[in-house]
């Protein structure tokens, strides 16, 4: 996590976005059909980097793009919208550009653009960072819309051996910096992943919206309530395991904040007037 650490450094409120389709059985739920043999609903969130928590959540039906959901909401002057490639719409772009947000994404590799000026690379960034250009994207919607020039990034990822390309509106961070945002995004990805395995929301109780929808808002809720937990703990708990001890010992009589902080220490309390006592 040093990365995380690193970014943590960084005076600006950093925003993980995405979306993920929760997949519905076609024959007991057929109004959540979005292709012919499939059914689904998609949840829209927004991740707080700071402290990984959804500051923003949306259930639509799967047919519904990520980025009409996103158009419509409002950004924070100065935060940062870290996004994949799903969210390309030049005409979004300019908005958050005129009103002062950052967004970090990936350049598709059609991407038609020209470049405008080269940037200077750190000597310490030289083996990972091979490009840091101004470019104009030369897309007619892109013009027609008065998008500003932007800011592109090549980078060598050395884990995974690849040539990634970088798109932002960020132009006071290094080149590095950028990179390591949009890397951290794999945040988002974990979240649903987590949600999904152990919240129950593979598997519904009932077949309506209302019944799906509940259930769902229900996981998100729960949640939070983990992750607060987890925070609070004395004990270092890992978010997984939280859940799957909570389940066991949700019935022990015993002080829940005194259980999260010494999950493993057994105490014998004194007898009473030389009788022993279950609780």
């Amino acid at each position: 996590m040093q990365g995380r650490a690193h970014l943590k450094n960084i005076r600006r409120n950093i925003l993980l976005m995405d979306a993920s389709v929760i997949p519905l059985c076609l024959s007991l739920y057929d109004w959540a059909q979005y292709r012919s043999k499939k059914g689904g609903v998609k949840l829209h969130a927004v991740l707080n980097y700071d402290g990984l928590l959804p500051v923003f959540c949306d259930l639509t039906d799967a047919k519904t793009h990520e980025v009409t959901v996103a158009r419509e909401q409002v950004y924070p002057k100065g935060s940062v919208l870290v996004f994949d490639r799903g969210y390309m719409d030049f005409s979004w772009w300019n908005v958050l550009d005129s009103t002062g947000v950052f967004f970090i994404t990936r350049a598709k590799n059609n991407l038609d653009y020209r470049i405008v000026k080269e940037h200077p690379i750190r000597p310490k960034d030289r083996e990972e960072v091979l490009g840091d250009y101004n470019v104009e994207v030369g897309s007619p919607r892109a013009k027609q819309v008065g998008l500003k020039h932007l800011r592109l990034i090549r980078y060598y990822d050395k884990e995974q051996d690849r040539i990634f390309e970088f798109i932002t509106n960020q132009m006071s961070w290094t080149a590095a910096d950028v990179a390591l945002a949009y890397k951290e995004r794999w945040h988002i990805e974990v979240f649903f992943k987590f949600i999904k395995q152990n919240l129950h929301i593979k598997s519904f109780v009932g077949t309506s919206p209302n019944a799906v929808l509940t259930q769902v808002w229900t996981g998100l809720i729960a949640f939070l309530l983990l992750k607060y937990l987890q925070h609070k703990a004395a004990f270092k708990w890992a978010l997984s395991n939280l859940v799957n001890f909570i389940r066991l010992a949700c019935f022990t009589k015993v002080p829940l904040m005194q259980w999260l902080d010494y999950p493993f220490q057994v105490e014998k309390p004194p007898p009473k007037d030389g009788v022993l006592t279950l609780f």
